[in-house]
């Protein structure tokens, strides 16, 4: 395993800690985005994993993880994949393979659409385009006035375990779950709630980013938690409408298969991407 380390990058007044594995420089890389509630530490194994062949870096978006936390920030999908473009365009990184996970699926895919001659392969992690999608019982509180603030405002740490444990078919490592809670600070809440409430139409969403992305026929590894009880395993399929997609199901796995069963989600990613960069 390579190592990893932090820097921290001031992009347009956000500050946002970005880990980096392996080579420091070069146009090519690999860029993990994670979704919510997460951050960079989501990626940790496998960032120090691929740091062995490749540029490597996960940045905290916006809202999230160690990253600043503005009022001001656009929290859409498109303000975040503009983000992207301006840190990877600070970082010299000129030729992506995105490894996408939750909400990072459409910030990355929507940052894809924009810089087709930039993406070179992706990895999709419970997520993807997601045509006729209905927001999880969450989701729907979130986007719900007063009820969503309320909701942020009475969790405690006892109830977020019990309630992130109890979706995912395998008991989540309690340092996991406690550094998502720790990282819940109200400006991360207030975060949530803007970006669930700014996204809508995943149709809408699913045609427009298809229509970019599809000519391209990236090639693309979809690994799926067949327990996943917010984006739906079958969803996993679907990619291949849309990319050159070879899809392995992760049985007995949740939202988080990456967490749930490491070793063999680095036994299919580090192949594919080994294979995907240098070309």
């Amino acid at each position: 395993m390579a190592s990893i380390a932090a820097t921290e990058l001031k992009i347009e007044g956000v500050r946002s800690l970005v880990r980096f594995s392996g080579r420091t420089e070069g146009e090519e890389a690999v860029v993990f985005l994670h979704g919510n509630p997460g951050s960079s530490e989501d990626w940790l194994d496998l960032l120090a994993a691929t740091g062995e062949f490749s540029r490597a870096i996960a940045p905290d978006m916006p809202g999230f993880g160690k990253a600043d936390r503005p009022r001001n920030f656009d929290y859409t999908v498109a303000g975040y994949a503009r983000h992207l473009a301006r840190l990877l365009r600070e970082l010299g990184i000129a030729r992506v393979h995105l490894v996408l996970h939750d909400f990072g699926g459409p910030w990355g895919l929507a940052w894809a659409a924009e810089h087709r001659e930039a993406v070179a392969s992706l990895t999709l992690i419970n997520i993807g385009l997601l045509p006729g999608y209905r927001w999880h019982k969450y989701a729907r509180i979130w986007r719900t006035p007063v009820l969503g603030e309320l909701f942020q405002l009475s969790a405690t740490r006892p109830a977020f375990r019990f309630v992130i444990n109890a979706d995912n078919p395998k008991r989540l490592p309690d340092k996991f779950v406690d550094r998502m809670f720790d990282d819940a600070d109200w400006g991360m809440k207030r975060a949530v709630l803007k970006l669930y409430r700014a996204t809508s139409d995943f149709d809408g969403m699913a045609q427009q980013l298809g229509d970019a992305l599809k000519p391209l026929a990236l090639p693309t590894l979809v690994i799926w938690g067949d327990g996943d009880g917010y984006l739906s395993v079958s969803y996993a399929d679907v990619q291949k409408r849309y990319f050159d997609a070879e899809v392995h199901i992760m049985p007995g796995c949740g939202h988080w298969p990456m967490i749930d069963e490491p070793d063999r989600v680095r036994e299919l990613l580090v192949p594919f991407l080994r294979r995907q960069t240098g070309r």
